[in-house]
């Protein structure tokens, strides 16, 4: 089974991307902000992390630098899904994540691009744009 670490400060958000990915067969992992889930990846080593740019304490951006500096977890495919980025961000892949999900997103997009990252496991880090980010 996938785990799934959502990192989304916006509980609406975050209570929907739960039930959508725990509908799909995933284990969903929440934190509120990029410091609560750091520690969270530290602790479990989720399969795959999800994380929003715009959150409090700890930005998305400043997350996905301390997951790909951090030995144990700086393997993990880390997707980025907003809605204050236009599609194909370079800054996006350049900070190390592997795909950029555009709010609103079809949740049919959201569980394939997690799917297919799990599926790429460790060491995936090549950039894909996912198809609902030509959507928005």
């Amino acid at each position: 089974m996938t785990t799934l670490l959502i990192a989304e400060d916006v509980d609406d958000i975050a209570m929907i991307l739960k039930r959508v990915f725990t509908r799909a067969g995933m284990r969903v992992l929440h934190a509120p902000d990029g410091a609560a889930a750091f520690a969270l990846a530290v602790a479990d080593h989720p399969d795959v992390l999800l994380t929003d740019l715009g959150m409090p304490r700890m930005d998305g951006w400043a997350l996905i630098e301390a997951v790909r500096g951090h030995e144990e977890l700086r393997d993990i495919p880390i997707a980025v899904i907003t809605g204050h980025l236009p599609p194909g961000d370079s800054r996006v892949p350049q900070a190390g994540a592997c795909a950029l999900l555009l709010k609103p997103c079809p949740n049919e997009e959201l569980v394939a691009t997690i799917r297919q990252l799990a599926a790429r496991g460790p060491h995936g880090h090549t950039f894909s744009p996912a198809g609902c980010a030509d959507q928005a």
